[in-house]
């Protein structure tokens, strides 16, 4: 890391920060266990009284540009030997530039100026550009918006948990730069998102069987890391297919962890009062009542999988006249044994039945509307992986939102165009943008049924 040696007045340096993480990983006592090493990051136990867990969360809100500063600073002070050995390498002698080397004018140079020609993405965080290095290097930079509080607590959350987590199915940080400007910069992935593909008429056909299930058993395996092999247990929170990336082979990797929750220890779920994600992939519980749990990713992942299958988008309100929600549709030709007519017809028949048939009764599982009946994502891993036990599991029950035509409520019962108490709109004609979510419409909080209030407090 490379840090400025002048500071203004209020102590944060002039020149600005560079951080690298391609060779470095965070560790902020190195007598702590690994549990501890993500700071304020970290909830307490479950058990742990409501005002501490809250106070952390506090904590972690109040976190300023100086906190962060003082933060890479210790990361420098423990990485100091390793970062200077790999600096003076300059190149790896396969003309990639190291990350060290990727100052604002590198950047800045590699964007065209951060210009409209080069952008790949927009969202309430910022901007993302595709840059290309002197060597011909492709990367991607998140330019976080310099208005957005979103966009700094984005960036905490993804560097700490950058130096922790390191999967082929996860898009890899190499490094951030504080130089004037928050930026993150990615390897690049050439195929952009997987919703480009799958809601795209002619693109779509590019997305044979093979490739859609190569990707749903990669977006698996990026999850069971997250939930049980990694370090830490890392929970998603805002999962959909403009957040999973496709490299030049289609190898699906999940991105964009700003609005990950991390815990150590066996914690696995806790309660957060502003949850946040986007309408379509959003758990019942969560959405409801802030549980956030690894069953709020499942409910995601399984959402993805029926989506794949049928090529339709899980669209977070529908014309409730005239038509049923994704769930609903699938639902309701899983009950009457006639499965195979929710296929996606781009696919012109060209798949193993019972394949699909399998991955139709495993997006079932994972939407379903108890969080203890869907399964974890070791499980979802093993019945991926064989076709053998789908006579042998529980069928699935009820998916979560569930309601046929002629209903005059929308998914998570509101109406189009209500606002709930809080004074947040949700509009189905036109999507909404925040700091949260690009290109769909996204909530804050929302006020539940009564019949769902009462079933959930009898669960608790």
């Amino acid at each position: 890391m490379m840090a400025g040696d002048d500071a203004d007045g209020n102590g944060v340096p002039n020149k600005g920060v560079l951080v690298t993480t391609r060779y470095s990983k965070i560790i902020f006592e190195p007598d702590r266990p690994e549990a501890e090493a993500i700071g304020e990051f970290q909830t307490r136990p479950t058990n742990a009284p409501h005002q501490a867990r809250q106070l952390g969360r506090d904590r972690l809100k109040d976190m300023n540009i100086f906190e962060l500063v003082v933060l890479m600073s210790l990361w420098r002070k423990v990485n100091r030997e390793k970062t200077l050995a790999d600096n003076d390498q300059k190149d790896d002698g396969n003309g990639h530039i190291e990350p060290g080397q990727l100052n604002l004018t590198v950047l800045k140079a590699a964007t065209n100026n951060f210009s409209e020609a080069n952008k790949l993405g927009e969202g309430g965080f910022g901007e993302v550009f595709k840059g290309t290095l002197p060597n011909g290097e492709e990367i991607a930079v998140k330019r976080l918006s310099r208005h957005s509080s979103q966009g700094l607590s984005e960036l905490k959350t993804e560097l700490v948990l950058a130096a922790k987590l390191k999967h082929r199915n996860l898009v890899q940080l190499m490094c951030v730069c504080l130089q004037e400007e928050k930026l993150l910069i990615y390897e690049f992935m050439p195929n952009r998102s997987l919703d480009t593909f799958l809601f795209d008429p002619m693109r779509r056909l590019q997305l044979d069987w093979s490739r859609r299930f190569n990707i749903m058993c990669g977006i698996a395996r990026g999850l069971l890391y997250l939930h049980e092999e990694s370090r830490l247990k890392v929970i998603h929170r805002d999962l959909k297919p403009s957040n999973v990336l496709l490299d030049a082979k289609m190898n699906p990797k999940i991105s964009d962890f700003g609005l990950a929750r991390a815990f150590g220890g066996d914690q696995s779920r806790d309660i957060t009062r502003r949850p946040v994600g986007t309408l379509g992939y959003m758990s019942p519980e969560y959405a409801y009542y802030g549980h956030v749990s690894t069953k709020s990713d499942t409910f995601s992942f399984g959402v993805i999988v029926l989506e794949m299958v049928t090529g339709r988008r899980n669209n977070s309100t529908y014309e409730c006249a005239d038509s049923v929600s994704l769930l609903s549709y699938v639902w309701g030709k899983w009950t009457t044994g006639s499965t195979i007519e929710v296929v996606d017809s781009s696919l012109d028949g060209h798949y193993p039945e019972d394949e699909v048939l399998n991955c139709v009764e495993i997006g079932l599982l994972c939407v379903q509307e108890n969080p203890a009946d869907r399964p974890d994502a070791s499980a979802v891993a093993l019945m991926l992986s064989s076709n053998s036990t789908i006579d042998e599991r529980h069928p699935p029950s009820r998916p979560a939102f569930v309601f046929g035509s002629g209903h005059s409520c929308t998914m998570y019962g509101i109406p189009a165009g209500a606002s709930n108490t809080e004074g947040a709109l949700i509009r189905d004609e036109q999507p909404l943008k925040t700091a949260i979510s690009e290109n769909e419409v996204t909530i804050s909080e929302l006020q539940p049924s009564s019949a769902w209030r009462t079933k959930m407090q009898t669960e608790d």
